[in-house]
């Protein structure tokens, strides 16, 4: 499909915004040079629900083809963990494209140290024993019994550490990253853990970083762990009296320092899952997190969406973007640049939480208002004036409401305009924001209906018995 086009997917100019827009992410909504603006655009191009529907599961199918082929869902990073600060659609995508990176580096992972073994394999002792070379320094660790062994799923040093019984430095390994949450789904593991009280992806997680520690660094004790991955748990220096008779059982060179009085509890669950971890590379664990599994449910989750929450967040998004784009356009004008900050602070506090849809017919006459900067500037800011003499004087909603209703009546006029305006004016289209989008079509295009006035198919999509589905005629 054309809009996944790498590099063609939005051609807007952003050149005007210098800074990274912050409404946006006040609203959760999309980036605005995201793939899901660009989507947003398409879709409100569309003049039925079924015309909609049908893009919509077309769009579905090529993200699942590109998740396949392992390629990336343009305009959507790369390698991020989800931007809790945007709609939950953009952090899906966000997941998909991290998980196809995920994927690829686990496979690039696996070939190197497979090379890396074969290749210690293949060489003899004596050319593993050269003393001085960056091989043998990076790929080796001498132990406590004088042998050689080799460090797998190295990634650097960590700092001046030695360990404690060999003297060897100290490297960190490669470790498993963590799962790739949406905000429901970090909601959902918040509560499930309160209420079972279940800490064991905790566990699984330091297990695995304890078994790619182990293989990084051959000869290592817990305390070596302890030091790296916790270092609040260790303290240089002599043992205290307390901690002389846990020293006397370690019998390393663990006086140096000593571990936290918590490690040092009987049963304590660092030493037990040390007991039970084995030198393994993250990249030969099992996963942590099923790359696979959790593309595929968000797959169904796209394929399954009630409309009514897809379009919520494309409307919010476009939204968003229409501000940022105004933004730019408007600063130049202090004085319309100052109605507009009213504008945008009001979006931002009414789109906060999930009811800001009860304000759908608010948020139109805002828009309208900042619509009318454009359209009639001179008469926004007389408009304007008036209102500062009013007794709408500190009561901004209400200022805003009564500023964006005092050009409905006119806003037939502008739209059918006397013979003194143009045909080009008259024709271009409703709204300025057009320009902005460079032709494309937005789901500004036609205001959003208002409960009373909502078509037959909108109502069937919405509000019937099964209003989490799609009804394709």
């Amino acid at each position: 499909m054309e809009i996944f086009a790498e590099g063609n997917f939005l051609s807007r100019n952003m050149s005007l915004v210098l800074e990274p827009p912050l409404l946006p992410r006040d609203i959760h909504a999309a980036p605005p040079e995201s793939f899901l603006i660009k989507l947003s655009e398409v879709i409100g191009s569309f003049t039925t629900l079924r015309k909609m529907a049908l893009f919509w599961c077309k769009i579905v199918t090529e993200i699942r083809r590109l998740w396949s082929e392992e390629l990336y869902i343009p305009g959507i990073p790369m390698d991020e963990i989800p931007d809790l600060n945007s709609c939950r659609l953009y952090q899906q995508l966000q997941v998909v494209n991290s998980c196809i990176s995920r994927k690829k580096w686990r496979t690039l992972a696996t070939q190197s140290i497979e090379s890396v073994m074969r290749h210690a394999g293949s060489c003899s002792e004596e050319s593993a024993d050269l003393q001085g070379t960056v091989t043998s320094h990076l790929l080796y660790a001498r132990i406590s019994t004088g042998e050689l062994v080799l460090r797998l799923g190295v990634d650097r040093p960590a700092g001046n550490l030695s360990l404690l019984e060999t003297g060897e430095p100290v490297y960190s390994p490669i470790t498993q990253e963590g799962p790739l949450l949406t905000e429901d789904l970090i909601k959902e593991t918040e509560e499930f853990v309160l209420r079972t009280g279940s800490v064991g992806a905790g566990c699984s997680q330091l297990l695995s970083d304890m078994q790619a520690f182990k293989a990084a660094n051959p000869g290592c004790i817990l305390e070596d762990f302890v030091r790296w991955h916790s270092p609040p748990d260790w303290t240089e220096g002599e043992p205290s009296d307390e901690a002389q008779e846990y020293v006397d059982q370690v019998d390393s060179s663990s006086t140096r320092g000593q571990l936290s009085s918590r490690m040092q509890k009987e049963g304590n669950l660092w030493r037990e899952l040390w007991e039970t971890a084995k030198p393994v590379p993250a990249v030969k664990q099992a996963p942590l997190f099923d790359v696979d599994l959790a593309v595929e449910g968000i797959l169904n989750d796209l394929e399954e969406i009630p409309p009514v929450e897809l379009f919520e967040q494309l409307f919010i998004s476009l939204l968003g973007l229409g501000f940022v784009m105004a933004e730019a356009k408007l600063s130049c004008n202090n004085d319309l640049l100052k109605i507009f900050l009213e504008c945008k602070d009001y979006i931002a506090v009414t789109c906060q939480g999930n009811i800001w849809s009860d304000k759908m017919d608010d948020l139109c006459q805002v828009y309208e208002t900042v619509e009318s900067m454009f359209l009639n500037p001179e008469e926004v800011l007389k408009a304007a004036s008036q209102m500062e003499e009013s007794n709408t004087v500190g009561e901004p909603k209400r200022r805003l409401k009564m500023l964006g209703l005092s050009f409905g009546s006119k806003e037939k006029n502008l739209r059918n305009p006397s013979k003194d305006v143009k045909n080009s004016e008259e024709n271009s289209s409703r709204q300025p924001f057009s320009s902005f989008f460079d032709g494309k079509s937005s789901l500004f295009l036609k205001k959003p209906p208002r409960p009373e006035s909502v078509s037959v198919g909108d109502k069937a999509a919405c509000h019937d018995e099964n209003e989490n589905d799609w009804t394709i005629v």
